[in-house]
């Protein structure tokens, strides 16, 4: 046997075990669990980190602060260092969209040792768990009135957070939905991916792969069994037990995190919680990326601190990418070419397996199923994506975003 029909054999079996072993990760029918209405609806304090975000905030606030929630809800937003007027948009926004009522804080910078997100997010909830105190140092804050207003006691700590991206938009009811579905499931964190933004050339090419890929690493129905090992959560819009955050200790716990939302859920399994993620119906992301480079940025910020910054993992990782979405159509090519029936045979058969499991992510972004074929080629493009994460990590611009770099913790 030739080094090409070993490899093109090879990636077969690994698409046979992926295609029925690995949690059937390509099925995209794993929405929000069976739910009903509680006998008392918990209240709920709202909470977007924020950075340079003035571009995507009126699409994205006043879906919340719109929210049809029966219990008492509110909204946090929190400032972080922004320099293009997002406090003061948002401020305006709950002005013209009269709905939940509107806080906004600035914590400032970060302390050593903190990414941004999670510095924001610090200070977003103990915002909503601290009491107020009189001659209290705390970052000033704007609060605006909501549309009925009701007696709300602001030193009761909310039961539940809702942690959500500043580019995400929710549909009216998405609130609703959340606490209902973790109510009736008893779960200390629900996550929703939300479906990303797929309208330019690049965003169809990339973004569905993106989610695909996504949940071939961290399938859905192994983070949902009850006695899973895998855990992982979509960083736009999650739904956290109050009590569950202060056992897991987060986010001081994960605070030099850079992939905050894999290490949110492991602190909460870890310290028992039940968690669960899936695919999102009408929770979307407003914010565009539409060209390669910004999808590129996006990727290649955190794609080496996945892989724990191990140039072994680095190399397994692009010799795996390799094996499994290049050979194939290299195979099937070169067996055509030469005349080779079982290389042609094996490659096209693991090709057809890889676009076959990759058709239900195109379905569920409403895209055509003749990009399902050019995944081979996507796939190229995120393993260079990782390559350069790395080779940034080692120029010192590594897992950067929005005018930071973060060092990985042992250099911190």
């Amino acid at each position: 046997m030739g080094p090409l029909l070993v490899a093109a054999c090879v990636s077969l079996a690994v698409w046979l075990w992926l295609t029925l072993g690995q949690g059937m990760f390509w099925r995209t029918d794993t929405r929000l669990p069976p739910r009903h209405a509680p006998a008392h609806w918990p209240s709920v304090a709202i909470v977007v980190p924020a950075r340079d975000e003035a571009a995507v905030l009126p699409r994205s606030l006043p879906s919340l602060l719109a929210q049809d929630y029966p219990g008492e809800a509110r909204v946090v937003l929190v400032d972080d260092g922004s320099t293009d007027g997002t406090a003061a948009l948002a401020r305006r926004l709950a002005r013209a969209h009269l709905g939940l009522p509107l806080t906004v804080v600035s914590p400032g910078d970060p302390d050593p040792g903190w990414t941004g997100k999670l510095w924001a997010l610090r200070h977003g909830i103990a915002h909503v768990l601290t009491p107020p105190t009189t001659g209290s140092s705390a970052p000033a804050a704007t609060q605006f009135p909501r549309r009925a207003p009701r007696v709300q006691d602001d030193r009761t700590a909310p039961a539940y957070l809702l942690l959500t991206d500043a580019d995400i938009a929710h549909e009216p009811d998405s609130l609703r939905e959340l606490v209902a579905a973790a109510t009736a499931a008893d779960l200390d964190l629900v996550s929703q991916m939300a479906r990303l933004r797929a309208v330019s050339a690049w965003e169809r090419l990339i973004v569905p792969a993106f989610v695909y890929f996504f949940a071939q690493l961290y399938p859905f129905r192994w983070i949902n069994h009850p006695a899973a090992r895998t855990a992982a959560a979509a960083g736009g819009c999650v739904l956290l037990r109050t009590e569950a955050a202060v056992r897991a200790g987060v986010p001081d716990s994960i605070r030099q995190a850079v992939i905050d939302d894999v290490s949110l859920a492991r602190a909460v399994q870890r310290t028992g919680g039940r968690i669960w993620l899936g695919l999102a119906e009408r929770v979307d992301s407003v914010r565009p990326y539409d060209s390669l480079g910004d999808l590129w940025r996006m990727v290649s910020r955190s794609a080496y601190a996945q892989l724990r910054h191990q140039p072994a993992l680095l190399a397994g990782t692009v010799a795996g990418l390799a094996l499994v979405y290049l050979v194939p159509p290299a195979a099937l090519l070169c067996g055509l070419a030469s005349g080779r029936p079982a290389v042609a045979w094996s490659g096209g058969l693991a090709w057809l397996l890889m676009a076959g499991t990759y058709a239900p992510m195109l379905r569920y972004y409403r895209q055509p199923l003749v990009l399902a074929p050019l995944l081979p080629f996507t796939a190229l493009l995120y393993l260079l994506m990782t390559v350069d994460s790395a080779v940034q990590h080692y120029r010192g611009r590594g897992a950067s975003w929005k005018g930071r770099t973060y060092a990985r913790p042992s250099d911190a």
